[in-house]
């Protein structure tokens, strides 16, 4: 919410720096998830073996970025109605 909340509302630093993850971590996972329908497309529309493989190769790694972000923020606590 930034440092405005903390002036009118009391808002203590630790929990005001909890929601700053909490939004960071949601834009990543969003992010993630953007690169990941990316890489599945371009998989999609691959032709010839070096373009699937390479389609493959980042899909995958898309698809591991986009877990850990998950992941992350299902420690933070967040759910999927908020991601």
């Amino acid at each position: 919410m930034g440092w405005w909340r903390e002036l009118w509302w009391g808002v203590d630093k630790e929990q005001g720096a909890k929601e700053s993850e909490g939004w960071e971590t949601l834009l990543e996972v969003r992010k993630a998830h953007s690169e990941w329908e990316r890489a599945y497309l371009m998989f999609d529309e691959a032709l010839g073996q070096d373009q699937i493989d390479y389609a493959i190769y980042i899909l995958e790694a898309a698809e591991r970025k986009y877990q850990i972000h998950l992941k992350h923020a299902k420690s933070l606590g967040l759910n999927s109605s908020q991601i």
